[in-house]
């Protein structure tokens, strides 16, 4: 299994937005610039998250993105599926007749799958926004505290 470019870069994105959640827009550049991402890159990713209505933009000199909800109501499995349509691409998993495996319901394997799926799609759906930024920070602490520097 494999995550794409798209859901982890939006992740990270949705993240930063989150630490700054109340503060108001962040460009896309600082979001680009604090995740060490290509800007052009961001520029793809943020409007399937738009559209999903994750963020909103707002336009001017103190323009940029924002989150429409508060971070601990946004799930990572809300992200991966505003960027990707659905979590997890099985074959043998889907309801899509032109993307069905043809052993679908013979496969002794099928089981596993459909266990995989759940598990994830279940851990994807219990962690939001603000968890991943509690985590991040408590990370970020604890560097400090043992003297760590950031490059």
């Amino acid at each position: 299994m494999k995550f794409s470019t798209k859901e982890l870069y939006g992740l990270r994105a949705m993240a930063e937005l989150a630490r700054y959640y109340g503060e108001g827009p962040v460009s896309l550049a600082e979001v680009s610039r604090a995740e060490g991402l290509s800007l052009s890159y961001m520029e793809q990713v943020i409007p399937p998250l738009r559209r999903a209505g994750l963020v909103e933009s707002r336009r001017g000199a103190y323009g940029g993105y924002s989150l429409t909800r508060l971070p601990a109501e946004i799930t990572v499995g809300d992200v991966i599926r505003a960027v990707e349509g659905s979590i997890v691409q099985v074959p043998c998993q889907t309801d899509h007749v032109e993307t069905m495996c043809l052993r679908a319901g013979i496969c002794p394997t099928s089981n596993v799958w459909a266990e995989v799926r759940k598990t994830l799609v279940e851990t994807l759906d219990s962690m939001t926004l603000a968890d991943l930024v509690r985590r991040a920070a408590l990370v970020s602490d604890c560097s400090l505290l043992m003297g760590e520097t950031r490059a």
